[in-house]
């Protein structure tokens, strides 16, 4: 037999890599990305951390326990140019500071961004100031969410919530039932709607929200997903996922 060696070539340049953590019972984060970044210069890899149900912020909380092991998961020893950890009250729960920590341990110098330290940056660049908060959570997370954008001078308006406590039940909603409850929400006294859980499906909504509301909609996965990219310094043009990635 002969045999030929061949000489390889590699590609002298790589896509950026945006590393995604997602909650194992989350259903939605990873179809909402690959949705957007399809047919871009753009690599996506991800990997799931354990989830404690019912939510609370103690399993909240716990749940970042394992950020450092899950990001040393995601291409081992290769270099990302940005993790998104997929949950919104998580990082309420587990602080942003202590998130970024803990991926820079596996991956260093690498830019993280979380969906509710996205929706605010989102929001200040948009000159959002009052809010109403639409969440699936029970009253705990709830009390959470609105203390966190309060913290931040926002102003909360109005809370309404379904009181689902397993991240399961929430990426089970029917999303035509989902978008007749959130056009009903009166937003007479607030500049936008922010819609919090990273499970919920409601992406491919808002477009379709925003003019039935004429305010701007927010949504943890949208937040997450114009963040990341600004990480990464994509200047793709998206359309048909609301006003936020106009801005």
């Amino acid at each position: 037999m002969e045999l030929n060696k061949i000489d390889p070539k590699f590609n002298s340049k790589l896509n950026p890599r945006i590393g995604l953590i997602t909650l194992a019972s989350d259903f939605r984060i990873e179809k909402d990305f690959n949705n957007v970044i399809y047919d871009k210069d753009i690599d996506l890899f991800c990997n799931r951390i354990h989830c404690y149900n019912p939510l609370t912020n103690e399993t909240l909380k716990k749940m970042a326990d394992d950020i450092t092991d899950v990001t040393k998961e995601i291409l081992p020893d290769q270099k990302l140019d940005c993790v998104a950890y997929g949950c919104t009250s998580g990082t309420i729960a587990a602080g942003y500071e202590s998130i970024f920590e803990k991926v820079n341990k596996a991956k260093p110098n690498t830019k993280v961004s979380t969906p509710i330290t996205a929706a605010i940056k989102g929001m200040n660049k948009m000159g959002i100031k009052q809010i109403s908060i639409f969440t699936p959570y029970t009253s705990e997370i709830n009390d959470s969410v609105c203390g966190y954008f309060e913290k931040e001078n926002f102003k909360v308006n109005d809370l309404s919530y379904f009181d689902i406590a397993s991240d399961l039940d929430i990426g089970k909603v029917d999303p035509n039932h989902l978008f007749e409850v959130l056009k009903k929400i009166d937003l007479s006294k607030s500049d936008a709607l922010f819609i919090s859980c990273t499970a919920l499906p409601v992406l491919s909504l808002i477009d379709d929200l925003e003019k039935e509301l004429d305010k701007p909609v927010i949504s943890s996965n949208q937040a997450l997903i114009w963040d990341s990219l600004n990480q990464i310094n994509s200047n793709y043009v998206v359309e048909g996922y609301g006003r936020l990635f106009k801005s």
